[in-house]
């Protein structure tokens, strides 16, 4: 573990440069400072950076890296010329500038950097949706959206609340727009695919049983029987509706505009690409549409 120098503060090594910088900027951003004791640019440049992250009060941590101890962080970010200071989020460098810089130009390169009324308005949903305040969090999302309507989170938030309300075409919409890190945008394809998934919902175990029946009656009735690999999907019966679809594909690969192909990779999104069934169905899909 890096040594704190303050709250604020703290020297990071080649060994603690993933969780103190990559891992601590999911959750706060985190300024890098690569520097060393004989360079006098670096000299006038620390105690700027000091003094703002003491001034922020936690908005971001000053993270202090000496290179000529720490060789290998420093050549794998291209430290060629220090000091470099590189600014992290959501474990992703995000800007950067080379060489001591007046305090005015520092302030300015933070300020693009620290959490704007948006962010904190989506976090604050974020916090109040896990908390299960969702009219609160709703609240708060929609707020985000007026300060930028591009927010990724407050639009994954939002569509979040919207698909538990059953508000699924106007959750999708929103799902539609999130541009942003790629956890983010990873998450977002992953809550359009569980909502477009339990959108086929059954009332109960009578439909499904009446969609099993109308698919049973006429195999070549590939929209029955995609309604009802759907409906088994929406149950979590994951194994026999990635059956019917492929069963489907296999009869047909683009009937209704790839609508099996479509309901399959909507349940892989939703159990996530480790899953056996997802190994074990994606390498059938792939055998069925490149015979």
């Amino acid at each position: 573990m890096a040594a704190a120098i303050t709250p604020f503060v703290i020297d990071v090594t080649d060994a603690s440069f993933e969780l103190e910088v990559l891992e601590r900027s999911k959750t706060v951003p985190v300024v890098t400072d690569f520097w060393a004791p004989w360079c006098g640019p670096c000299r006038t440049l620390g105690p700027i950076l000091e003094r703002q992250a003491q001034l922020q009060n936690g908005a971001f941590v000053l993270a202090k890296l000496n290179v000529d101890e720490n060789p290998q962080i420093a050549a794998a970010v291209g430290a060629r010329s220090i000091p470099l200071v590189i600014a992290f989020r959501d474990g992703q460098a995000r800007s950067q500038f080379v060489g001591a810089q007046p305090e005015a130009e520092v302030k300015r390169f933070l300020a693009a950097l620290l959490p704007t009324p948006a962010d904190r308005l989506a976090k604050e949903g974020g916090e109040m949706l896990v908390a299960g305040h969702e009219n609160a969090a709703e609240e708060r999302f929609r707020a985000a959206l007026a300060e930028d309507a591009r927010h990724p989170l407050a639009l994954v938030g939002l569509a979040r609340v919207l698909g538990e309300r059953g508000a699924m075409e106007e959750a999708l919409a929103l799902l539609e727009r999130v541009v942003g890190a790629p956890a983010v945008e990873h998450e977002a394809e992953r809550l359009a695919a569980e909502l477009r998934t339990r959108s086929a919902a059954p009332a109960g175990g009578d439909e499904l049983d009446a969609l099993a029946a109308r698919a049973r009656a006429n195999a070549g009735d590939l929209a029955a029987r995609i309604e009802y690999g759907r409906a088994l999907a929406s149950a979590r019966r994951y194994e026999p509706a990635l059956a019917e679809l492929l069963a489907c594909i296999e009869a047909n690969a683009h009937f209704a505009e790839d609508a099996a192909r479509k309901a399959m990779l909507d349940v892989f999104g939703v159990l996530g690409g480790e899953h056996e069934l997802v190994q074990e169905y994606r390498s059938a899909l792939a055998r069925v549409l490149f015979r």
